[in-house]
């Protein structure tokens, strides 16, 4: 026996915040789903989450990110499940395909949540203080079940600070274990998927637009959560507006003055200072945590994307604990 739906039967809505590519995304994905909803501008995780589920008048309903263009096959999906599943209070997960640098896993991926248990979680910036488990992420308190396909691109790199602030948060979140810090000593030996991951957001997509941005910012995160760690309360990576406030008056301000442009927006920087910077942070994060990272530069990026090979996933439907690593 086993638990059928078709995603069509639930709600889609598009959940964005300042994503400065939501109005084109949102264009596309109306002209796929032309009855899809939105929630826009809602500060904080979980409340953002929250409305959605307010939003909906299904019982699950579907989220796609602000920097997600969806496949259109995804509409015409019929999910089969164990009978034994959870649903009530479980995650369906598809894996996202980041633009930057080739990794597909749960970031920024489609998502099927259970609306009454939506209301009643507590997350993020509504997180128990004491749960460790909810307080950056929904993954480490939350059941996901992962879905064995990928149905959306993540485009999370139109403007350098998108790309920063992608790289920066997942150059945190990827070190953490269990949803908290942990030892900078013990870093190797965290959930060993998301330690990979953490290799290649530090290492992988100065070819694409904004992508040594991605780099840097990763650099960073992981550089301030393990060596600065005293400095800075790891927790406002949750934070959106911290990090907006963060990155133009603290960070961009030291890479102006050059002629690099992004191709999107107009805005120029100082290609060599942040190259020099992120070559810095790298041999810092190596000798501090002896971590496997490299200064690849475009060809090699293009290389590693070539040949690159996504973790394997066991069957048509697995958890995450389950996911086998094919890398390396």
């Amino acid at each position: 026996m086993s638990k059928k739906f078709k995603v069509a039967d639930y709600d889609i809505i598009y959940l964005s915040y300042d994503e400065p590519n939501a109005e084109k995304n949102f264009a596309d994905l109306c002209k796929k789903v032309p009855w899809a909803k939105r929630v826009h501008g809602v500060e904080g995780s979980d409340a953002a989450h929250k409305a959605c589920a307010t939003l909906s008048e299904t019982d699950r309903f579907i989220t796609v990110d602000g920097d997600n263009i969806i496949n259109e096959k995804f509409i015409n999906q019929e999910v089969d499940l164990d009978e034994h599943e959870d649903l009530q209070h479980s995650v369906i997960s598809w894996a996202g395909y980041n633009a930057v640098n080739g990794l597909v896993y749960g970031n920024g991926g489609l998502k099927c949540w259970p609306k009454k248990f939506v209301l009643e979680m507590k997350t993020h910036e509504n997180a128990d203080p004491d749960n460790a488990h909810a307080q950056v992420d929904f993954c480490w308190d939350i059941n996901y079940i992962q879905m064995n396909s990928c149905f959306s691109t993540v485009y999370n790199n139109h403007t350098p600070q998108q790309a920063w602030r992608a790289g920066f948060r997942e150059g945190v979140k990827m070190g953490l274990e269990g949803g908290d810090v942990v030892d900078p000593n013990m870093l190797k030996h965290i959930h060993r998927e998301n330690y990979k991951r953490l290799l290649v957001w530090m290492t992988v997509g100065e070819d694409t637009t904004n992508g040594l941005w991605a780099i840097y910012g990763s650099r960073l995160g992981c550089h301030m959560t393990n060596i600065e760690r005293r400095k800075w309360d790891w927790r406002n990576v949750r934070d959106f507006d911290w990090l907006s406030k963060f990155y133009t008056d603290e960070l961009f301000p030291e890479f102006t003055g050059g002629t690099e442009m992004c191709v999107n927006t107009g805005v120029t920087w100082d290609w060599d200072k942040l190259k020099k910077k992120t070559v810095e942070l790298g041999a810092e994060i190596k000798g501090e945590l002896d971590l496997e990272i490299s200064d690849m530069d475009k060809d090699a990026s293009r290389f590693f994307k070539t040949v690159y090979k996504n973790p394997h996933r066991l069957g048509a439907m697995v958890r995450e604990t389950q996911v086998d690593d094919s890398i390396g």
